[in-house]
């Protein structure tokens, strides 16, 4: 095969979209058009801010932008089975969470995808900090006070829920409880959080950053975070543990993967920067802000991760007596 040949061959791959420079050796890998960036929910939802952090952040690093594509629905399945079937090429991408790639083997009959098998991890992002809110109608503004709401009307307190957190974590509560409560399921988190605010539904289990500002506006009352320690961004609000319910702990993350088949050095690329982009004080500041604790790992580390929270979510699931549909 001839240099040129090769040379072309290399070209349409995507390995030649900046020169050479230096003794021979290419420079890293960057996108030739911009990059589409799937977010399995709906826009004002947590990852919907997640990934436009991280898209103001590589303005400075990548010649082409990040084109952030919502498409709630169905707990993220079709959205990531979309991006299993995009080009390898490294211009799609998607800000994945833990409902898509861990949560929806346990609670879908039916994946058009896989999980492990059909995507090449990039990197995880952070955890986002949940917690049990209330709407303001709602006669409780404690934990404890919220529990004898739901045991005096057994059956009737409501909670929403936008992803496979809400689901499984108001789900576990009530089992903890030894209460039914009824699930209300919506489509994504923003309008799960219209409907307990304007008192339709009671309470649910919703990340600090898509619920904050209601917090802040008094039509959303917090009363525990999920996670078994409390949150260094929200320090003062108690863990479900601290309140009773012993063991209790749900974390929530998000992180980025690529379609199967994307080639090594095109991952280390993208890892490299958008690593460089998300490890800045700036973007930390602003994560917390909403309520989301950043952090990088590394793409190894990620799809290890993935396939252990694909087991540990499943065990969530039957625990809470929550069977696939």
């Amino acid at each position: 095969m001839t240099a040129g040949r090769i040379s072309r061959r290399l070209a349409a791959a995507g390995f030649l979209a900046v020169p050479f420079a230096g003794r021979g050796f290419a420079q890293a890998w960057v996108p030739s058009r911009p990059v589409q960036v799937v977010v399995p929910f709906a826009a004002g939802s947590g990852t919907d801010q997640v990934a436009r952090t991280l898209q103001k952040a590589m303005e400075a690093i990548w010649p082409q932008r990040l084109v952030i594509e919502n498409r709630p629905g169905a707990n993220g399945a079709p959205a990531a089975a979309a991006v299993a079937r995009a080009p390898a090429d490294g211009h799609t991408l998607m800000v994945t969470t833990n409902t898509p790639h861990a949560a929806n083997k346990a609670l879908m009959k039916r994946l058009d995808y896989d999980p492990v098998s059909d995507f090449t991890p990039i990197m995880r992002l952070g955890n986002y900090v949940f917690w049990l809110v209330v709407g303001a109608h709602f006669p409780a503004r404690s934990f404890p006070e919220f529990v004898r709401e739901v045991r005096r009307r057994q059956g009737q307190v409501t909670y929403a829920s936008g992803n496979s957190t809400g689901i499984v974590g108001g789900a576990t509560i009530a089992r903890m409880l030894g209460v039914e409560m009824v699930h209300v399921p919506y489509r994504s988190t923003p309008p799960a959080i219209i409907d307990v605010v304007g008192g339709r539904v009671d309470a649910m289990v919703v990340d600090v950053a898509a619920s904050r500002a209601q917090v802040e506006a008094g039509r959303l009352i917090p009363l525990c975070v999920t996670s078994r320690e409390r949150s260094r961004l929200v320090p003062d609000l108690p863990s479900l543990h601290e309140q009773g319910l012993e063991g209790f702990d749900f974390v929530a993350w998000a992180g980025v993967v690529a379609p199967a088949g994307l080639a090594g050095p095109i991952r280390d690329s993208i890892h490299t920067a958008f690593a460089r982009a998300w490890e800045t004080e700036a973007v930390r500041a602003q994560c917390a802000g909403f309520g989301f604790e950043s952090f990088v790992s590394t793409a190894a580390e990620f799809g290890a991760f993935i396939s252990s929270e694909i087991a540990k979510w499943t065990k969530l699931a039957r625990a809470a007596g929550i069977e696939p549909e």
